[in-house]
């Protein structure tokens, strides 16, 4: 790429991390104006590289997905079941932590755009292929059918919305909701084989 284009694409990123920064400060949607001022650009800047407010939010969905797909969940796939556990407990929180107000924004936006509905359809496909490839040993030590109820369950007990009712209905501290799903978790998953 030409120093233009590296320019330009670097212009989007920021335009894109103050999206999400002004995502996380405020539960209402930023403004292109507000975007362009906390980024230090143009409002023009925004609709050069974004022909609407939406495809930012989908551009926004994308560079989530990247950054959580960067978290490596095989550093944890030899280790004891406790250190699995508290591996994926912990990338999960720390992802949506970062991530529960673009999510809403998602979910809200998911009837009038099939470009949103594919994003959060690879989202949670993804986190189904992880959550069988970390308990792939207690999956696998259950029939076929009670396997994938577990599954069904795994997902559900670790989405967005759980984690937080655990944070904004229950007040819990990252630690404490941490705590809350390593105690189901355990108690959900079979020990698997010795």
């Amino acid at each position: 790429m030409d120093g233009r284009a590296l320019r330009s694409e670097r212009t989007k990123q920021l335009i894109i991390e103050a999206y999400l920064a002004l995502l996380d400060e405020s539960p209402e949607t930023p403004t292109a104006a507000q975007i362009a001022k906390r980024a230090g650009y143009s409002v023009r800047s925004v609709f050069e590289r974004f022909d609407d407010m939406l495809a930012l939010t989908v551009a926004a969905a994308d560079y989530a997905f990247a950054e959580g797909l960067s978290r490596d969940v095989h550093r944890h796939l030899g280790e004891t079941r406790a250190k699995r556990l508290r591996g994926l407990i912990e990338r999960r929180s720390e992802l949506i932590e970062r991530f529960l107000p673009l999510w809403r924004v998602l979910q809200s936006h998911q009837r009038e755009s099939e470009l949103v509905r594919a994003r959060i359809g690879r989202v949670r496909d993804t986190m189904w292929t992880r959550l069988a490839l970390i308990y792939r040993v207690e999956l696998a030590s259950v029939p076929e059918f009670e396997s994938r109820r577990l599954q069904i369950a795994l997902e559900q007990l670790t989405d967005f919305e759980s984690w937080a009712r655990m944070r904004e209905r229950h007040g819990l501290s990252v630690e404490e909701a941490r705590d809350v799903w390593m105690m189901a978790l355990d108690q959900l998953l079979p020990p698997g084989p010795p």
